[in-house]
Formats: structure tokens, C-alpha cells, sequence
């Protein structure tokens, strides 16, 4: 694990065949993340049920979607605090936080701009939001202002992660 660690932060300075395959790896990791991403948030009803929901868009459905969102901030986390046994509030909390930490720590090795915080922040926001939207117009999920914000946590932590890496390869760097 010291090793993939070492090779990840030799990465973000140097430009020698080593750091080019590892920022390869990278991006195509990052590329199969978004594809997983966006199959188990956006597509994660079989087919069969996409199709029968595309098919049913009309103006009223959109409202539909407009009337059961939630733009109340932390009242789906209360909720599924107040009845942890009784609903699947662990997965729904933790997976929306789980599901974006890789986003804050691969996305600053491949965009050098996203290695500030509030790039990276906005990176993820942006993201998260155009999910969301997505979402509320389409019927595939159901908007959730709660998840915006467990999502942006999960960036952050991953960011976090990133950081602890840049740090430790700049002190690395300098012996």
C-alpha cells in the first residue's frame, strides 16, 4: 500500500514514464467511476422500468417530480436518523457520502485546477446538482437537497484524502 502510495504522490510532480502510466491508470479508473456512478445513481432501474418512465414524461410528471422533491435542507438525513432501524438509512446516508469520495481524490491528479479547495468543491457541487436535476426532470430518482450535500461531503473527504497525499509527496520531494 506505501508503494501505490509513494507511486501516487511521485506522480503529481514528475513526468517520467513511471508518472505517465500511473496518471493513465488514473484517468482510466476515473473514467469506469463515472460510468458506475452514473449507473448506480441515474440508471439503476432495470431497463424495462427506464424505458416505461421515459415513455410516461409529459408536463405532469414534472411536477409530479417538483412536488415529492426535497429542498428542505437535513430533513431527509432526520428522517432517516429518526427511523435508522426502520428504513435503509445507512446505505442511503453513507453510500451518498462513500460514493463521491473518489471523485475529491482522483479528480485533483487529473486536473491540476481542482487541487485547490474550492475548485474542487465547485467541480463536485456542479456535478452533484446537474445529477440532482437531472433527476427532478426526468423521473429516474427523486431530487433531494440532502444529497447534494452528503455528496459534497463525500468530495471533500476524498479531497482530504488527496491532500494527505500531495503532503506527504512534497515532503518526499524535498529530501
Amino acid at each position: 500500500m506505501k508503494k501505490i502510495w509513494n507511486q501516487l504522490g511521485h506522480s503529481l510532480f514528475a513526468e517520467d514514464e513511471s508518472s505517465r502510466k500511473t496518471k493513465h491508470i488514473l484517468k482510466t479508473v476515473f473514467f469506469f467511476y463515472i460510468l458506475v456512478l452514473l449507473k448506480v445513481i441515474v440508471f439503476k432501474y432495470p431497463l424495462a422500468r427506464l424505458e416505461a418512465i421515459a415513455a410516461s414524461w409529459t408536463k405532469e410528471v414534472v411536477w409530479e417530480g417538483l412536488g415529492t422533491a426535497n429542498f428542505t435542507l437535513f430533513k431527509t438525513i432526520r428522517m432517516y436518523i429518526r427511523y435508522w432501524g426502520k428504513l435503509n438509512s445507512f446505505e442511503n446516508l453513507f453510500g451518498n457520502v462513500l460514493a463521491f469520495v473518489p471523485l475529491g481524490f482522483l479528480l485533483p491528479f487529473l486536473q491540476k485546477e481542482s487541487r485547490r479547495f474550492w475548485i474542487l468543491f465547485l467541480d463536485a457541487f456542479v456535478l452533484v446538482c446537474c445529477i440532482e436535476l437531472f433527476q427532478l426532470f426526468t423521473a429516474f430518482g427523486a431530487f433531494d437537497v440532502d444529497d447534494i450535500l452528503l455528496n459534497c461531503v463525500g468530495a471533500l473527504l476524498g479531497y482530504a484524502v488527496f491532500s494527505r497525499c500531495l503532503r506527504d509527496a512534497r515532503r518526499t520531494q524535498e529530501k
